[in-house]
């Protein structure tokens, strides 16, 4: 029996998606939560574009050679869904790596193009063990919001302490203050040589310092194709959770023979760093959904607003309400069932609805609309006003 705070109880209760032996370790996305999550992807996608970055799109299966290149089949290869094309191996990407990689190399950039910032919604499969899976925190198919930025050497630093500063901010529009920097070093298993590595972490310690940052220690848990920054979330639980992360990487643009064309015209490598915001965007939804035990922020809420009516001499008010927000950007819904309004009101909260308005023939004659929020707390007001109170509330904190 699942605990109701779990995320697994809340996406059953808010109608958000289920999980089946069928299709393990992979989501079915309803309605209400494909909302969530189109909603979590568009903003990161403004962040993406504020920040130039370009929006690219690869492909899911690449032949075996490209993930040798990569050092995948080599380091990776248990966590990929093999596939037989006749005589050729080829697997289902875990990563998007490679394919921006390729992009780069047909844009032969110049260094007047770099900074070079690709991102992607990758959707990618790792073969994970049946009992490791665990509800949205741990699947076979998930999405990353993947971004790449390719730069010269004397470009890393600003980039690196760009994307932490910023970090902050953006934890806290969804209800996270308080976020944690951990710094992993080489693993034992690793591609390239120490030279290479010593480089790439002295680099990127450097550039934490310049941010400000505070680095847990954690040898060995880099990745094995260079070191990284991870950023750790806290909830309200006290538990942490690891979403963010930005890696430095001079391994792949040495084995892709990655090169730009700099002022003298030479051929020259730049440096590549791997960097998430969410990490798998199934996995952060998980993480917010038990963060606020299923009461979203109003920005962030599937179904934003509830108008419920009392009483047949209401429904036709409600509706036009309804569809008044909808009119101007709220994702609103009228409630004219033959129901108690206690009942309606109980299935709007288990719902997740942070707003609901109350109309009945007392609302209708006056031509106001009664606003009740999560807590209970009440205020009736003219239909214009609700409407503008309404949208207020449920417009995100950064676009007000």
């Amino acid at each position: 029996m699942l605990d109701e705070h779990d995320h697994r109880s809340l996406g059953q209760r808010q109608d958000l998606f289920h999980l089946q032996e069928e299709a393990p370790g992979m989501v079915f996305w309803h309605p209400r939560g494909l909302m969530l999550y189109r909603l979590l992807e568009d903003r990161v996608r403004q962040r993406m574009l504020s920040e130039g970055y370009r929006e690219v799109r690869t492909p899911q299966i690449y032949a075996q050679p490209l993930w040798e290149r990569s050092g995948h089949w080599e380091n990776f290869r248990e966590n990929m869904f093999l596939v037989e094309d006749g005589e050729r191996h080829l697997a289902v990407k875990p990563v998007s790596c490679p394919g921006h990689i390729e992009i780069v190399q047909r844009m032969a950039p110049s260094y007047r193009d770099l900074p070079l910032r690709l991102g992607e919604f990758g959707l990618v499969h790792r073969s994970e063990p049946g009992g490791a899976l665990h509800g949205l925190f741990r699947l076979r198919q998930f999405t990353q919001d993947d971004g790449h930025i390719f730069c010269a050497e004397d470009q890393v630093q600003q980039e690196v302490v760009r994307f932490a500063r910023s970090l902050k901010g953006f934890y806290a529009e969804f209800g996270f203050d308080d976020v944690q920097v951990a710094f992993s070093s080489r693993p034992a298993v690793r591609a390239g040589s120490d030279d290479v590595w010593d480089k790439a972490e002295s680099w990127l310690l450097s550039a934490a310092r310049d941010a400000g940052l505070e680095c847990l220690m954690q040898p060995g848990e880099g990745a094995f194709y260079g070191p990284k920054l991870e950023f750790v979330l806290r909830d309200r639980l006290g538990r942490s959770w690891q979403c963010g992360t930005i890696q430095l990487d001079l391994v792949l643009p040495e084995r892709f023979d990655l090169r730009y064309v700099d002022a003298s015209g030479a051929k020259v490598r730049p440096v590549m760093l791997h960097r998430a915001l969410l990490g798998s965007l199934e996995r952060f939804i998980g993480v917010l959904l038990e963060h606020h035990g299923g009461a979203l922020p109003a920005w962030l809420a599937p179904e934003q607003v509830v108008v419920v009516s009392v009483g047949e001499a209401a429904v036709d008010y409600a509706e036009r309400f309804a569809a008044r927000l909808r009119q101007a950007g709220c994702r609103a819904r009228s409630d004219n069932r033959n129901e108690s309004l206690s009942r309606k009101i109980v299935d709007a909260h288990a719902a997740g609805a942070p707003w609901l308005v109350v109309v009945g023939a007392r609302e209708v004659e006056a031509g106001g609309v009664r606003l009740r929020q999560r807590d209970g707390a009440q205020k009736d007001l003219s239909w214009d006003d609700g409407v503008a109170e309404l949208v207020a509330s449920c417009r995100p904190a950064m676009d007000a």
